[in-house]
């Protein structure tokens, strides 16, 4: 099987969806593999690294046409002319973008989107929104510190005692529990919140608080279970209180990450206009919900801004930031797809009675799979 790997062209991507490991164990397998030339670079993965462990090098033309593309990003409309018609792509192909994906079945690609893989055990290793979740809210911390003009841990000096900076953090998903235990690794006082009431002991064991909001209905209870991974909408009643209870929490805090982002849908607001101007100048947010609005409505979308005294950052790529790493376990997600679809004889398997092949198929022979 033939495997090819394009640059990404998108601004601001970084990421590169082989790395010399995967393509190693792909060698290894009797596949052939080509990447285009610079490929890696942006990710600290030169040509040379690559060819050390026998990729081809070429040029995007050669690299689409190979028999399975991987990419990190959907093609734009200049790749997909060079797209072979009937070849396969796989990669974040971003699902509820229906004109993307007509794209996609009109070049009569076989396409695969990784972040529609079902939050099972069996695809864990295969889950590419919890790999850069995990990056994601690491860079947040690291951001925040940067743009916060104090210390993070409290320190004692000779000129007197510095107070521990107050962290709090919305959501706490893959990207916020890494928050946590990065925050704590710098020494910071964190409360964290979330609709649901598994995730306490998750955050307590990492070293924080939990903001703990009672639930007073069976409807509410309900809610607060979430479904396949994510949190459900909570009901109007319980947003009150707990808008209420964070508010108190935000005034005091020095740094504040929200994480709320659940795919297809718009990002819920958690930290309002007027929670913002009740921050101590010199405060931060780091909204990860930006590519989808914000989790705060002064959020301004591959941005850092000042409002009212406190700095908000909207990058909307944060693992691009930190691409070498990010690009390292993206790369596995997709090897460990691979093992999906490619029979041990090397050949194009589609099996639509596996539940994650099923899942993450968009087109096929010139339509969009309906899910």
């Amino acid at each position: 099987m033939l495997i090819g790997v394009p640059a990404e062209i998108t601004a601001g991507e970084t990421r590169v969806a082989m790395t010399p490991e995967t393509a190693k164990k792909l060698k290894s397998q009797g596949h052939t593999v080509r990447v285009q030339s610079g490929a890696g670079v942006a990710a600290s993965v030169t040509d040379e690294a690559y060819a050390a462990v026998g990729v081809e090098i070429t040029d995007a033309a050669g690299a689409y046409a190979a028999d399975i593309v991987l990419k990190v990003r959907c093609p734009l409309d200049s790749e997909m002319a060079l797209a072979r018609s009937g070849g396969v792509l796989v990669g974040m192909l971003n699902p509820f973008d229906a004109s993307g994906l007509q794209r996609l079945a009109a070049a009569q690609l076989t396409s695969f989107a990784l972040e529609a893989a079902p939050r099972t055990s069996r695809a864990q290793s295969m889950d590419v929104l919890s790999s850069q979740a995990n990056i994601a809210g690491y860079k947040a911390v690291m951001m925040a510190a940067e743009k916060y003009q104090r210390f993070f841990p409290m320190l004692m000096t000779a000129a007197g005692t510095v107070k521990a900076a107050r962290v709090v953090i919305l959501g706490v998903g893959v990207a916020g529990l890494q928050a946590i235990a990065t925050a704590k690794r710098l020494g910071a006082v964190i409360e964290a919140s979330d609709v649901r009431p598994s995730v306490k002991e998750q955050v307590e064991s990492l070293g924080a608080k939990f903001i703990d909001v009672a639930y007073e209905t069976d409807e509410e209870r309900e809610a607060a279970v979430g479904v396949g991974g994510y949190a459900k909408p909570m009901p109007a009643s319980w947003l009150e209180r707990q808008k209420a209870e964070v508010a108190k929490r935000v005034a005091q805090a020095d740094v504040v990450i929200t994480t709320a982002l659940i795919p297809g849908r718009a990002a819920p607001v958690l930290v309002t206009e007027e929670m913002v101007k009740s921050m101590k100048p010199g405060s931060v947010i780091v909204d990860l919900a930006a590519p989808q609005g914000g989790n705060c409505p002064l959020t301004e979308p591959g941005k850092t801004v000042i409002k009212n005294g406190v700095t908000l950052i909207g990058e909307t790529n944060l693992p691009a930031l930190v691409a070498a790493d990010a690009s390292a376990l993206y790369a596995r997600n997709l090897l460990d797809f691979l093992k999906l679809i490619i029979s041990k004889d090397g050949a194009l398997t589609i099996d639509l009675e596996d539940d994650i092949v099923a899942a993450c198929l968009m087109t096929q022979n010139g339509e969009v799979k309906k899910k």
